[in-house]
C-alpha cells in the first residue's frame, strides 16, 4: 500500500503545490520518488517526531497540506500529544500517515508492532480514521479524503501487490464495504488483515458456512446506520483485527450494538496480550496470535458450534 500511496500522492501533488511530504527518517524504498519530483516539497526531521508533527502543523497553519510518514507505532504514538494539541485542536490540515499495522514489521519485535494507533487515534473527536484494506482501496481512500478541512489518520500497509477479493477498491468515507454474502455468520474486518479473512472465509464455505464479509475501512466518522442495519440481520458477529482487543473495530462493533439495542452475539478476533519477547514474520505473529486465516476459522466454527 505505501507505494501506491506514494505515487498518489504525487499524482496529486501535481496539479497542487499545497501538498508537503515530511519523515522522521524512515520510509526508504517508499518516498524518493516523491522526494525526486518534488525535493523543495520534502522534509526529513530526522528521528524527531514530535517536532515531525510541529513542523506538520506550522507548514498547515501557513496554508499547506502536509503528510507526515512514518511506521504506525512512531506516527501515532510519539507525538499523540502533539497530534492532540496541534492539528486536531486547531483544525488543521495534517495528514498522520501509519505505515504497517499489526504485524508487518514482525522481524523488528514489539516497537514497531502497531496494535493499538486505531483505538488512540479514533478516541480523538474531528480527527478523521481511516484503515485501507489494500493497495487500490488505499489509492481510492487518499483521492476521496485527501483535501478534507481537519486532519486525518491513515493507516496503511507495506504490500502492494495482493488485493481483497470482492472489494474491487471501493471506498466511501463514513460507510463499509460488503466483500461476499452470506447467512450464517457475519464476519466485520478492517485493514490488511482483510486478506487473511478472506482466506478463512474461503476454509469456512468449504466447509458448507455460509458468511458474509463486511471491509470498515472508516472509523472516524464510523459507518454507524450502515454496520446496524448489517449487524440487526446476523444472531452473531466477528470482528477481526490486527489490533489489541480494545480501542479498535470490535470496541467500535460493542458500542454500535449497546447503543442500538442489537440482538447479536459479538465474538472479537484480536491480539489479546503483549508479544514480549517473541518476534518472527508477519505470518508466524498472526499464528502464534491466532489472527491468521486457519485460526479465524477456527475460531468461527467453535463459536458456531456452541
Amino acid at each position: 500500500m505505501r507505494g501506491t500511496f506514494i505515487k498518489t500522492l504525487i499524482d496529486l501533488a501535481s496539479n497542487d503545490p499545497r501538498i508537503m511530504l515530511l519523515t522522521g527518517d524512515l520510509g526508504y524504498m517508499a518516498v524518493e520518488p516523491f522526494r525526486d519530483k518534488f525535493p523543495h516539497r520534502f522534509v526529513n526531521v530526522g528521528v524527531a517526531e514530535q517536532n515531525l508533527v510541529g513542523i506538520a502543523t506550522g507548514l498547515a497553519e501557513s496554508g499547506f497540506i502536509p503528510f507526515v510518514y512514518s511506521i504506525g507505532t512512531f506516527a501515532s504514538l510519539r507525538p499523540y500529544e502533539f497530534i492532540r494539541n496541534g492539528p486536531i485542536l486547531h483544525e488543521l490540515p495534517v495528514r498522520i500517515v501509519g505505515v504497517g499495522g499489526g504485524f508487518e514489521y514482525g522481524l523488528n519485535g514489539i516497537t514497531h508492532y502497531a496494535l493499538e494507533d486505531i483505538g488512540i487515534m479514533r478516541v480523538q473527536p474531528e480527527i478523521v480514521v481511516i484503515a485501507p484494506a489494500d493497495f487500490e482501496q488505499t489509492r481510492n481512500a487518499l483521492l476521496a479524503t485527501w483535501d478534507l478541512p481537519g486532519p486525518i489518520y491513515y493507516r496503511i500497509g507495506k504490500d502492494d501487490r495482493s488485493i481483497v477479493r470482492g472489494l474491487d477498491g471501493r471506498f466511501d468515507l463514513g460507510k463499509p464495504q460488503h466483500i461476499r454474502s452470506g447467512a450464517d455468520a457475519l464476519i466485520l474486518t478492517t485493514g490488511s488483515i482483510s486478506l487473511e479473512v478472506v482466506k478463512a472465509a474461503d476454509l469456512l464455505e468449504e466447509d458448507g458456512i455460509s458468511n458474509e464479509v463486511v471491509v470498515v475501512a472508516s472509523f472516524n466518522p464510523p459507518p454507524v446506520n450502515c454496520l446496524s442495519s448489517v449487524l440487526m440481520e446476523f444472531p452473531i458477529a466477528f470482528t477481526v483485527e490486527a489490533h489489541y482487543i480494545s480501542g479498535g473495530l470490535g470496541s467500535l462493533i460493542s458500542e454500535i450494538i449497546a447503543e442500538n439495542n442489537i440482538n447479536c452475539q459479538l465474538v472479537r478476533c484480536a491480539v489479546t496480550s503483549i508479544p514480549r519477547g517473541i518476534s518472527g514474520s508477519q505470518e508466524f505473529m498472526n499464528e502464534s496470535y491466532k489472527i491468521s486465516g486457519a485460526e479465524i476459522a477456527r475460531r468461527i466454527v467453535k463459536e458456531l458450534k456452541s
